[in-house]
């Protein structure tokens, strides 16, 4: 796709500000959006959609294909007459600054039940024909996900792997005597995707409208216990039990002395190619569906990836493997056209991901918080960027812009003073102001960086496995003393 000059703001969608303890597509959204539409702010970058599980990380999710039914407004239901005022009126008290997870779901899961009863006990209607049409259109996904999602409740969350043995392996009659007994279940996940899939279309002709891109996030590797990998096995390393062979991570390096073990089961890539990457190419179909561009995660591993095996403890032990490379590419731009694609190329990059980036012509990412070493040919620095490139401050994995600086050493610290001649003061706007004057096609912040926040709103500490993915912005955050200045940078460098 042609990428022209922008800016955008890195906001997921569970951190906007409301009344049911998380963010959703309700009227917080459309306002940021307007938001963005007056300050000539054209992208708007998202974490994954899809539903959570273990650890509520959109990386982790259960499903490559379904959307999170928590972010389903449930105000606009009652519009739609599938719920009634007093159905929201015992909401519980929810933290402004913080997502409770286990609360939330709690809530939203009781209120979603009683839309779906309504649903049941109405009248032939257009939410029902538009229901009809969802299910027909998402046949390819929906059924295994829906199964799998009532199968989940059923036996108490617990990994799939430890369901009785006919169900884990999908005998067929096993599966079919299942969904016979839970056909109410089944069809009520599926209603829930279809009210998220309703909202989302809506909210994204509204973003498009105004002028506004929406740029989603495809893991490259699924977890372990999501519907895909139930479904569809002969797609990953499994052994006869249905356990991973090897899993995913990346080797010891200048950050961990251990490296990072991961944990997601590995690609088949051999089985992939033989069947056309069909599996791939409807996960990007389906994402595509939802925004106009999306960021490919752990880019580096489409040409080689770290492979651990299953039983190790750190990622020490492993190898490096070829992944599916150039060829995988060729085949998603036959099938789909256009690649609107920004590669997460961060890491141990070799010279084989460098060409097949630029093969694609896609842009790299640029993180300007790792720039300041020292070093001014350091690749990070703002003047060593290229046109082909989406530059930040920081993304969900780093510290905000305020935490980094704070915790950085006195000698970072004068590095970044000195290049910035800068020396006090407001050191996020700063860098955000350096970052929307480089060269790169697209300049991104997280919002937590406009709002000057600190460590308290960091979204994601990398390797912990809890306090992560919590943040919220607070009710009326956005001043306009924030929208005046956004305004005239994105004027000032042309990004407008």
């Amino acid at each position: 796709m042609k990428f022209g000059r922008s800016s955008g703001i890195l906001l997921h969608i569970s951190s906007l500000p409301n009344a049911d303890g998380i963010g959703d597509l309700g009227p917080e959204a459309y306002r940021f959006i307007d938001f963005l539409a007056r300050t000539n702010t054209k992208l708007w970058q998202i974490l994954p959609l899809n539903p959570t599980g273990y650890g509520n990380s959109p990386y982790q999710g259960l499903s490559a294909f379904a959307g999170n039914p928590l972010f389903i407004n449930l105000n606009m239901l009652i519009k739609e007459k599938l719920l009634k005022d007093e159905d929201l009126e015992k909401r519980p008290r929810f933290p402004t600054r913080t997502v409770d997870f286990s609360k939330v779901i709690a809530w939203k899961t009781h209120v979603l039940n009683l839309a779906f009863k309504s649903y049941k006990q109405s009248p032939p209607n257009e939410i029902q024909n538009g229901f009809l049409d969802f299910q027909e259109s998402n046949q390819n996904w929906l059924d295994d996900f829906t199964t799998f999602m009532t199968a989940r409740i059923k036996y108490n969350l617990v990994s799939w792997s430890k369901w009785p043995k006919s169900l884990r392996v999908r005998e067929e009659k096993a599966i079919t005597n299942f969904k016979h007994k839970h056909t109410y279940d089944i069809e009520k996940n599926a209603f829930f995707q279809y009210l998220f899939a309703r909202q989302w279309q809506t909210f994204k002709k509204y973003a498009n409208d105004k002028g506004i891109k929406i740029i989603g996030d495809i893991p490259i590797f699924v977890g372990y216990d999501c519907a895909d990998v139930w479904s569809h096995p002969e797609l990953f390393f499994l052994d006869a039990k249905m356990k991973p062979t090897v899993v995913a991570g990346v080797p010891p390096d200048f950050f961990s002395e251990t490296g990072q073990l991961w944990g997601n089961p590995l690609f088949d890539w051999a089985k992939h190619k033989k069947n056309g990457y069909q599996w791939w190419i409807e996960r990007i179909k389906q994402t595509l569906a939802l925004v106009d561009i999306v960021r490919l995660d752990h880019f580096r591993g489409f040409a080689g990836y770290w492979e651990i095996p299953a039983d190790a403890k750190t990622a020490e032990i492993g190898r490096w493997v070829k992944g599916p490379g150039i060829d995988f590419f060729g085949v998603v731009k036959k099938a789909i056209g256009d690649l609107p694609f920004i590669a997460e190329d961060l890491g141990v990059i070799t010279p084989d991901v460098i060409a097949m980036r630029k093969k694609y012509k896609l842009p790299g990412m640029k993180i300007l918080q790792f720039g300041f070493d020292g070093d001014p040919d350091h690749e990070f620095q703002p003047h060593n960027y290229t046109i082909d490139s989406v530059a930040y401050t920081g993304t969900h994995d780093n510290d905000t812009t305020i935490g980094w600086y704070k915790s950085a050493s006195i000698l970072t610290q004068l590095h970044l003073q000195e290049y910035l001649n800068h020396h006090r003061g407001n050191v996020a706007w700063e860098m955000i102001r350096i970052l929307w004057s480089c060269v790169s096609i697209y300049a991104i912040a997280p919002m937590q960086d406009f709002l000057k926040l600190g460590n308290k709103a960091r979204m994601n500490y990398p390797g912990s496995l809890t306090g992560n993915w919590l943040w919220r912005m607070k009710p009326n955050a956005i001043n306009n003393k924030l929208e005046r200045w956004l305004t005239r940078i994105n004027y000032l460098y042309r990004r407008d």
